[in-house]
């Protein structure tokens, strides 16, 4: 017996070959007291065993809340060593990813068929890059059907998949599910509107957004719901506070003094500490819900009570009991289906003035006349909540100590109005969750739902270049939203695309006082400084960036931007790749990357460069206008126009968009289209004398040179120290043999200092003034 007792692994199974022994010779009572107490050590094995494994998760889970994700990864190795499951993988994992080491966490779930991890690998791989694989975990193969594990996380993840590997749409789908799972999935939205398939701000955060907001943060079904959703994580379950079948101090002390070994079982825990730094909550509430992970021998005899203890195995009398009913009281004992106590329980320490409840294993609260119908009783029974399919026994926190229930002269309405709202409190900070009444939810909801609608309808008009309209809708937020970074940002974005370049300035400065630890819009910044050619400031910014995150993508755009402005091309294409290597789905990187190509009139790599800005973001208009360009230049005019019209398309508003899809179609001698697209670039920016310019090239090569030359007067209050503008007048007025006018705009034009092509240009065609143009085209 003295083996038995001390193998607790083969305890049970031993004890039932015993048992079958001693009915046979008639010691069928010394037989169930075996079993009952091999029972019983089992049961508090796993106790102590899921003592150590609550003790290393809450060290994991506390030192990631102060992101001291060493520390974190340290512990939950020790506890992966103690009791491996894929549970506790999850955790490692999870810190690997916290501490950006993807790579441990790729190798550590691979294989892994939960839920939880499935999607932990997909976010692993989908960090290395490993996009089939990651969609692989998400949506395996031999399950077509199967649900997107982690709700609208799992679509956004599968939608940010599918949009790097070019299917838009199921792409757009997986989006629009995510926000239907969760209609506060703001990045959600944000992809569809970079994807140019987003619905009004209205129609998303609308009525429908605002009950789901209402449902969730509102009266009676708050706390279930908070509780509910914390299930979610699988190392979160609450567990029950001491019942009275937990052993006593002194049953304990005669455990301990038998020698006997340790064997933990499979459970897990941790409690979840109310505050940030993993301290009570008001004095002791901290110890209330466990990580926890099952285990079917203890789900099965939870709710036993442990048996006596015999020093000696022989009973002074043999009671006889014939084997129908030792069949009977074996079955209850070897049940399959979990036991559970009704007792609803309450405890209290004097510290502490707080009571919770207890609840059966299928999730069925029971009264108390301690706790009777008031709000703590539902409050304590939300707060009790399990995994689907998984039993939870009665368990206390601190071991050995047993407190009195209350008697009912001991419980008077104050206090048990004080452990109510105590309770709320509690169970409200651990599941990060706030209470609100009806009307506030209401309220709160109706505010942040028509907040959010104002921020999505102006970032959609954004993404679909209607400028105008987008910095329209900007100016209905609040005061205190309006001046935000991101906000800001937005706005100088919107005046970039505009050609409002002093107020782009203007608002993208404004963005870096209110935010200057924030890098978004950053890169369009330096852009818009450097066609102001403030050589000074964009300096400055450039060095403030490097400074603030040498690692983001935006800091070397903006360095690049800085040699560009000083004609350093070489120099700037090595800071412009640098952003590539840091994020190579920076699609803004790619095509500075192309036009300092194109620069150093490396067309071939300018062409791959832009290419491969359009692998990221289909919809990005600037590397469509680069091909043209290049194109343009090649004189294959043909994808120049197809281009330019691909660009057009995505940015119908631009106006050098349609400027250069004009000259173009005047290429391929469709010189009337041309036409009607250069009037309407001429209408969408007034201020641009680019379309104007080139009206007046294609009037005069229709040899329309009146018209052409009221363009160009009208041109010159525009423009007026453009030389090329007083050139083109030269040559229109020689075209019409008035060559003292001609002498006279060419001279104007090399006063303005044109570029050295240009100045050889004029010198010829000042050489050949008084040559007719029928001999100067022989010539």
């Amino acid at each position: 017996m003295g083996l038995v007792l001390r193998d607790h692994v083969g305890a049970l199974v031993l004890g039932k070959t015993m048992c079958k022994a001693m009915v046979s010779s008639v010691f069928e009572a010394e037989a169930l007291a075996v079993l009952e107490g091999l029972q019983w050590l089992l049961t508090f094995d796993n106790k102590r065993g899921r003592e150590m494994e609550t003790i290393l998760i809450d060290c994991v889970q506390n030192s990631l809340r102060h992101l001291l994700y060493r520390n974190a990864i340290f512990m939950c190795e020790r506890l992966c060593a103690e009791f491996p499951s894929e549970t506790n993988s999850q955790l490692l994992a999870t810190c690997y990813l916290q501490d950006n080491k993807a790579y441990s966490a790729y190798h550590i779930l691979k294989g892994a068929q939960q839920a939880e991890s499935r999607y932990l690998f997909a976010v692993a791989c989908f960090q290395m890059d490993l996009l089939n694989e990651a969609e692989t975990a998400l949506c395996p193969a031999n399950e077509p059907n199967a649900e997107v594990p982690s709700g609208a996380a799992g679509h956004y993840l599968l939608g940010l998949i599918y949009r790097y590997t070019d299917r838009r749409r199921s792409s757009v789908h997986h989006f629009n599910q995510a926000l239907s799972v969760d209609p506060l999935f703001w990045a959600a939205y944000e992809e569809l509107c970079v994807l140019g398939a987003a619905e009004e701000g209205n129609a998303i955060f609308g009525e429908s957004a605002s009950l789901y907001v209402q449902k969730k943060y509102s009266g009676h079904g708050l706390v279930s719901q908070c509780m509910s959703s914390s299930t979610e994580n699988k190392n979160t379950v609450p567990v029950r506070n001491l019942s009275p079948h937990d052993p006593s101090p002194r049953q304990i002390k005669n455990l301990h003094s038998n020698t006997l070994k340790d064997n933990p079982g499979s459970y897990h825990g941790a409690a979840l500490s109310g505050g940030a730094s993993g301290q009570p909550v008001n004095g002791s509430f901290a110890n209330m819900t466990f990580y926890s992970t099952p285990s079917p021998v203890t789900a099965q005899i939870s709710a036993a009570a442990p048996p006596p203890i015999y020093r000696n195995m022989q009973s002074p009398r043999r009671k006889f009991v014939d084997e129908g009913k030792l069949r009977k009281i074996s079955g209850k004992l070897f049940d399959s289906g979990p036991r559970r106590s009704t007792r609803l329980a309450g405890e209290s320490g004097h510290s502490t003035g707080s009571s919770a409840a207890s609840c059966t294993g299928n999730g069925a609260s029971h009264s108390s006349k301690y706790l009777g119908g008031s709000k703590l009783s539902s409050v304590a029974f939300r707060s009790v909540t399990f995994r689907k399919g998984q039993a939870r026994g009665s368990e206390s926190f601190d071991e050995g100590v047993q407190q009195e229930s209350y008697d009912d002269s001991r419980t008077s309405t104050s206090s048990l109005a004080c452990d109510t709202k105590f309770l709320e409190e509690g169970i409200l900070m651990a599941t990060g969750c706030a209470i609100m009444s009806e009307s506030q939810a209401i309220t709160g909801a109706s505010d942040l739902i028509a907040l959010l609608a104002i921020l999505g309808e102006g970032y959609r008009l954004s993404c679909l270049y209607v400028c105008q309209d987008a910095l329209d809708v900007y100016q209905r937020l609040p005061h205190k939203h309006y001046n935000t970074g991101w906000v800001l940002s937005q706005v100088g974005k919107a005046n970039f695309e505009l050609v409002n370049y002093l107020e782009a300035d203007r608002a993208f400065c404004q963005a870096r006082l209110i935010s200057p630890y924030s890098l978004e819009g950053m890169d369009i910044y330096s852009t818009v400084l450097f066609h102001l050619k403030e050589d000074m400031k964009l300096s400055y910014l450039a060095q403030e960036l490097v400074s603030t995150d040498r690692l983001a993508p935006q800091s070397w755009c903006a360095m690049g931007n800085c040699y560009s402005l000083q004609k350093d091309h070489e120099t700037a294409l090595k800071n412009f790749q640098r952003a590539v290597q840091l994020n190579p789905r920076f699609v803004y990187a790619h095509t500075l990357c192309g036009h300092e190509f194109v620069a150093l009139e490396d067309f071939e790599n300018g062409i791959k460069s832009y290419q491969s800005a359009l692998r990221v973001d289909e919809r990005h208009y600037n590397a469509w206008y680069g091909l043209g360009m290049i194109y343009l230049r090649q004189e294959k005019f043909e994808f120049a126009e197809h281009h330019f019209r691909k660009a057009f398309h995505i940015n119908s508003r631009s106006s050098v968009i349609m400027t250069y899809l004009g000259t173009a179609l005047h290429t391929l001698k469709r010189s009337d289209e041309a036409l009607v697209v250069i009037e309407n670039a001429i209408s969408a920016d007034k201020k641009n004398p680019l379309p104007m310019y080139q009206k007046a090239n294609i009037l005069t090569s229709m040899e329309k040179f009146e018209l052409a030359l009221e363009v160009l007067e009208e041109l010159k209050d525009y423009a007026p120290h453009e030389s090329s503008v007083y050139a083109l007048m030269g040559k229109i007025y020689k075209r019409c043999d008035m060559h003292d006018k001609a002498m006279l705009h060419f001279g104007l034009a090399l006063d303005l200092r044109p570029s050295a092509t240009d100045v050889a240009t004029i010198k010829a065609a000042i050489e050949k003034l008084h040559v007719s143009d029928e001999l100067d085209d022989t010539l």
